[in-house]
């Protein structure tokens, strides 16, 4: 299988490397120590090697870092996982943070002493990240120092760097070749008189480029580093063993490979203005960088463009969602037949959701490991079933499933809630506060140049009206045969940049009661040019287009609760499933598909 069900979270370990930790502080004569959760390339997904945070600490979600003091050690988490991090971490020793709530540089002020150090591995930490804290830190006497990295001073057993290899991503499904990109970003550097940029991104290298790699678990995505110079010509610092010939071959004379170990030297050597995203380049290659360049700090010149599918890239997506899609509506089939036998577990609902994608021949990967969270497990955002926390799926409770594919032509994420028997009235309720959410923001229309903070709480009002929320972002960029997560577009309240046409995005709003249960609904969704509508003050605008066909749970849904704009959009959206689907499946899947797009 893709996925394993190993005990990853060991909070029983933590207090006693927590005490090697500061001891190597002591040696160091630093105050305090930052762990990252990133790795040198500073993207979102790490490999083993990399898991510093959850070795250290326990914590195994995606997104955090820990500031250990010598008598504190905080560990900052976001609304995903305020309850997942109680269960894995040990309290007596490490204490949650809520972040961003509660800032880093407000937190190490508290905790620190006056002309204290702190120390951290500028390799794992983002300029802007460590240029705000130092300017904030400063004021009150405390310093930053760079350091090797402490907690791989004290992991025996570290793993060993990935080394999986690329592949080619063929034209037909990118849409444009290699050639073309480079050309049209570095003319771009040209205009603004820089000499190159540097990359550091693995999913913009693998755009650039169109390569994909596997050095990371369920993202197509390898180890490598790039400067992009102004002549279009790339130096792609990768392990040459990582590179088979065709892939060489593939990137032709103007991609030059070199060893990582020759990354410094290069940046040593650049001269004049150097474009670097400030958000997303390690410390230690602006240190280098400023030996003769000039920095320019901006965006990663791939970020936007890849962020924007263009027709091939969306035409794969649609594709692979039909696909995914068929595979989805065996495996609700699947369920709705052995549900009532009393004999599923979370981790049998995961296998066999994923037996039904390699059914379909074409699966890569999947895109995440798959949440299936029943009863209370639903209420943790990022839920991951272990072979110690796996629970039956019992009658009277939700099932929470959150899961995608990694396909060539594309990458899907969905979520659908389900019951099993007979349910409560507030869970009707809440999923369908939560699915009239989903329904408002798949029908948005706005003008040009809004950005996901403007739509965000479309999808929330319904829950607001009832005094509920929920602690995360309603979407997120979605990348094509690349990171389920994307950047830099999101649907939510803290995101600025404007949604432009051919972007990706998930659209999933939920609700999460702690103890009890959780409910989300995800479809993937696309930016598209809205239709013109006769008016005196006609403007252009943007509305989405719903790629994803999976039937909502009807059983869920209080119909009375429904307006009639809303019931329309369900039944149209349950008829098309059932015209693009049908055909897909099995004659048993299709009698059930019947029943589950019936009209409201």
């Amino acid at each position: 299988m893709f996925q394993s069900f190993d005990i990853r979270s060991h909070p029983e370990l933590g207090p006693a490397r927590l005490s090697d930790l500061r001891a190597e502080m002591g040696k160091e004569r630093v105050n305090a120590f930052l762990i990252s959760r990133a790795d040198v390339h500073q993207g979102e997904y790490v490999a083993p090697r990399d898991e510093r945070l959850n070795w250290l600490t326990g914590f195994a979600g995606s997104a955090g870092f820990c500031a250990a003091t010598n008598d504190q050690a905080g560990v900052f988490i976001d609304g995903r996982y305020r309850v997942q991090v109680k269960s894995q971490i040990d309290l007596e020793h490490y204490t949650p943070v809520p972040w961003p709530e509660t800032q880093l540089g407000d937190w190490l002020i508290e905790h620190l002493p006056a002309n204290a150090t702190v120390a951290y591995d500028p390799w794992l930490h983002g300029y802007q990240q460590i240029d705000v804290l130092q300017t904030q830190l400063g004021k009150h006497g405390i310093s930053l120092k760079e350091t090797d990295n402490l907690v791989d001073r004290i992991w025996a057993d570290q793993p060993e760097a990935p080394m999986g290899d690329f592949s080619i991503q063929p034209v037909e499904l990118a849409g444009e070749n290699h050639s073309s990109k480079r050309e049209r970003l570095a003319e771009k550097l040209r205009n603004d008189g820089h000499m190159a940029t540097v990359i550091t991104l693995p999913d913009s290298i693998a755009w650039l480029l169109n390569i994909r790699g596997t050095d990371v678990a369920h993202n197509p995505i390898g180890h490598a580093f790039a400067i992009l110079h102004a002549s279009g010509k790339v130096s792609l610092f990768v392990h040459p063993d990582k590179c088979p010939a065709e892939v060489v071959e593939h990137l032709g004379s103007d991609v030059q490979l070199f060893a990582p170990t020759q990354f410094e030297t290069a940046l040593k050597e650049i001269t004049g203005k150097v474009l670097v995203d400030q958000t997303t380049i390690p410390m230690q290659a602006i240190l280098t960088l400023k030996h003769n360049a000039e920095l320019v700090f901006g965006s990663d010149p791939c970020i936007l463009p890849k962020a924007r599918k263009n027709s091939a890239e969306i035409a794969g997506m649609r594709e692979a969602h039909l696909r995914d899609g068929a595979a989805m509506v065996e495996f609700l089939t699947w369920l709705d037949t052995e549900a009532p036998k009393g004999t599923l577990t979370e981790i049998g609902v995961v296998k066999q959701l994923e037996s039904f994608r390699r059914a379909t021949n074409a699966l890569k990967d999947i895109s995440f490991e798959t949440i299936s969270a029943t009863g209370p497990h639903g209420a943790i955002c990022h839920y991951r079933v272990s072979d110690d926390s796996n629970l039956p799926v019992e009658q009277g409770q939700l099932l929470l499933v959150d899961s995608g594919g990694q396909y060539q032509d594309g990458t899907t994420d969905i979520t659908r809630t389900m019951p099993i028997g007979e349910v409560g009235i507030e869970e009707k309720q809440c999923f369908t506060r939560v699915l009239q959410g989903m329904i408002a923001m798949s029908r948005a229309r706005w003008p040009e140049g809004l950005a996901g903070r403007d739509l965000d709480a479309i999808a929330r009002y319904p829950l607001w009206v009832a005094g509920q929320d929920y602690d995360h972002g309603t979407g997120h960029g979605v990348g094509a045969f690349l990171s389920v997560h994307e950047g830099p577009v999101r649907l939510s309240r803290v995101s600025e940049i404007p949604l432009e046409s051919g972007m990706i995005l998930s659209n999933e709003p939920g609700y999460y009661r702690e103890g009890h249960f959780g409910i989300r609904i995800e479809n993937l969704i696309v930016v598209q040019k809205a239709p013109n509508i006769p008016s005196a003050d006609s403007r252009d605008m943007l509305d989405f287009e719903t790629i994803t066909y999976v039937p909502i749970d009807r059983r869920l849904i209080l119909i009375e609760e429904l307006s009639r704009a809303e019931r329309g959009w369900i039944n149209q959206y349950h008829a098309k499933t059932l015209e693009l689907i049908a055909p897909r499946v099995s004659d048993g899947a299709q009698r059930w598909l019947k029943v589950a797009c019936a009209a409201l």
